[in-house]
């Protein structure tokens, strides 16, 4: 068992700094302890999301092994860290890309937050045109420099507007966690999304999908240049399927871990929680970004995106319930078609101003 060393103030998931921490204490729970400060979007002061708005609801109330909040959303501190970089598959550091400050949610979207979302775009809810921004850069005008765009209008054509319409989209692959009506499986996290719908999510939701780089400064634990999100000391290569909540694969299988099936989030919570609190970061499901995938990054990189890409496809990190752990790395990068819901395999996570 690693152990937390003695006397070591430890920086929290929101930027509180713990109290001291006794020698004998492991590193999973001096995490989980750190967690508990760690206060859901709302209570500082901010609106609470629409998605975790009340009344209380199964998957849009509380989360996790504590019972946090759906919405909890730690900050992180931004600052430089190398892209791609994991000082073992990945160990070129030429690609920097600095970050401001910016909240991220502890959890995938759930079913039951996802649920909320359906019912507001059946009554009508379309994402107005330009929003979406990171619009705490800039004087509100986003990434790169203040050219971000937002949401396009002509993206409202391509979702559903209809309950029935929603219930075929979200059927997407014998893995799907929708359901017609709220059932005990809302607290897993809503998968079968195209990358419009997870964007117009994050609009309503009161966020943004996060750029690739805070997305990747967030699972890499910043200037750690963590080899997973949950490695702890940053260049421990440990793996276990029980960090992703998934069983041995079958000796001989192409798998590592039994592909099974998406869990409720924060099942594998602490163990494979990401340096500031984020829970399930790889191994849950590929998560959207709001990049055009290159294979070349935007240089240089200071709050950017890549958003004149000329590829037609997104951005997702952190490999799913079906990958190996290759997948899994911080560093790892994948992409797939805005229209496409790459087999149950993908959701998304929630960005937020600071």
């Amino acid at each position: 068992m690693i152990r937390a060393p003695a006397k070591a103030a430890v920086r929290c998931a929101a930027g509180v700094a713990c109290a001291a921490w006794i020698a004998a204490s492991s590193v999973g729970l001096l995490v989980s302890a750190c967690r508990k400060t760690v206060r859901p979007s709302g209570d500082d002061g901010g609106p609470t999301p629409p998605s975790c708005a009340a009344p209380p609801s199964a998957g849009a109330a509380q989360c996790g092994p504590d019972g946090d909040s759906c919405c909890a959303s730690p900050r992180v501190p931004g600052g430089a860290f190398s892209r791609s970089y994991d000082g073992a598959a990945f160990p070129s550091r030429s690609d920097v890309a600095t970050v401001s400050p910016f909240r991220l949610d502890r959890y995938e979207v759930t079913v039951g937050r996802f649920r909320r979302f359906v019912r507001a775009v059946v009554a009508g809810y379309a994402p107005a045109a330009g929003s979406g921004k990171h619009a705490h850069l800039n004087d509100g005008r986003g990434l790169n420099g203040g050219t971000e765009l937002g949401w396009d209008a002509s993206w409202n054509t391509a979702f559903a507007r209809t309950g029935a319409g929603w219930d075929e989209a979200l059927a997407c692959d014998r893995s799907a966690t929708w359901t017609d009506r709220p059932t005990g499986g809302d607290a897993r996290p809503i998968n079968c999304v195209s990358w419009t719908e997870a964007y117009a999510f994050c609009i309503w939701d009161g966020g943004f999908l996060p750029a690739e780089a805070e997305w990747n400064d967030a699972a890499s634990g910043g200037d750690e240049q963590r080899v997973y999100p949950w490695s702890r000391p940053p260049e421990s290569s440990a793996f276990a399927c029980s960090y992703v909540g998934r069983e041995v694969g079958r000796e001989g299988g192409s798998q590592e871990c039994a592909a099974g099936s998406p869990g409720a989030v924060g099942s594998a919570s602490p163990r494979s929680d990401a340096r500031w609190g984020q829970a399930g970061m790889a191994g849950s499901l590929w998560e959207w970004t709001l990049d055009i995938y290159e294979r070349e990054y935007v240089r240089p990189c200071s709050d950017c995106a890549d958003l004149a890409g000329r590829g037609g496809n997104r951005a997702i990190r952190g490999g799913s319930f079906r990958s190996d752990r290759a997948r899994m790395l911080a560093s790892f990068r994948y992409s797939d078609t805005p229209s496409d819901r790459f087999g149950g395999e993908v959701g998304v996570r929630c960005a937020r101003a600071p």
